[in-house]
């Protein structure tokens, strides 16, 4: 490459041959002072106009400082979107979490109200520094992952407590009779009609015709029917080989294949069959073994007393 320069005041010209080197390092000298010229250009015009006020300067410094604000507001509102989004979730998840634990409580026999308190707290306060929005989302990530975990937790404690329950109430725990006093009970006893020695394979509560008898627990009616020594006879299935029988009866209620509820009325006292007189001759059968039924009654009635202690207890303490 060559190079002519004309100096007309001195009338004289000088001519330069650049090879291929030479060239390559003379683009880099003018490419490296032309950075330093456009730097101390940069420096002098807009820090200088910064400084001095000149309108044109100000003007478009005021538009880069906007735009960075306006970036620094936009990823604000932005992230404050994202956590609004989640707060919203966890107080769904926190509804559903106390709807849950009211049932599950509901279901264990413990006060919703002794869960809903808050706990006491307290102690010396010692000040840390203020949670970024990351260290703040990843508190809520944890407590989000939290809840899912308790809300799994209290299902499976739901499902497992309801099937107790339900387990429960097809135990014939129920008095047969509510009006009404007992008569001959489970064992040996006299026969009243032969007077010989008998196995008494049930309880005879003694009561007025047409008083109500009721299910000692839920279960399906297996058996309706007349039979020469139990009369109007009625059998209710429960499940796990356990069997309630009610004898005598004037007057049924329910017809085979009925599901009946723990203390639904489904006969009435009579004196039908191998009878001296108006009552109710109740049977639990377990395989078809015949079981003195005052142990499933009785366990009923200390359960019935704790609940009645429970109730007592909070009224007491609403007072």
């Amino acid at each position: 490459m060559h190079l002519i320069i004309t100096d007309a005041w001195l009338a004289r010209t000088r001519a330069f041959h650049l090879s291929g080197p030479k060239l390559l390092l003379s683009a880099a000298i003018a490419s490296f002072a032309l950075m330093l010229v456009a730097a101390g250009l940069y420096h002098w015009v807009f820090l200088k106009g910064a400084r001095e006020g000149w309108p044109i300067i100000g003007s478009l410094v005021r538009l880069v400082v906007k735009d960075e604000f306006e970036q620094r507001d936009r990823f604000m509102r932005e992230n404050l979107d994202v956590m609004a989004r989640k707060l919203g979730d966890m107080q769904a998840k926190m509804m559903q979490l106390e709807a849950l634990g009211e049932r599950v409580s509901g279901l264990a026999g413990v006060n919703p109200e002794e869960i809903k308190r808050r706990p006491g707290q307290g102690g010396a306060l010692v000040s840390g520094r203020a949670l970024s929005i990351d260290e703040l989302q990843g508190t809520l990530r944890d407590l989000e992952d939290l809840t899912d975990q308790r809300t799994d937790l209290l299902t499976v404690i739901e499902s497992r407590l309801f099937d107790l329950k339900v387990r429960s109430m097809m135990v014939p725990t129920q008095q047969p009779i509510v009006v009404g006093s007992l008569g001959s009970v489970f064992g040996w006893r006299i026969d009243p009609i032969t007077g010989r020695s008998a196995l008494h394979t049930g309880l005879d509560y003694q009561a007025d015709v047409g008083a109500a008898i009721l299910a000692a627990a839920g279960g399906v009616v297996v058996t309706q029917e007349f039979h020469p020594a139990y009369g109007n006879l009625i059998e209710v299935d429960h499940g796990n080989d356990l069997l309630t029988r009610y004898a005598h009866a004037s007057k049924v209620l329910v017809k085979k294949g009925d599901l009946v509820k723990r203390g639904q009325k489904i006969a009435e006292v009579g004196t039908t069959g191998r009878s001296t007189g108006p009552h109710l001759h109740f049977e639990v059968l377990v395989q078809g073994v015949p079981q003195n039924p005052q142990k499933f009654l009785a366990a009923g009635q200390s359960v019935q007393v704790r609940e009645f202690a429970k109730a007592g207890s909070a009224s007491l303490k609403a007072r």
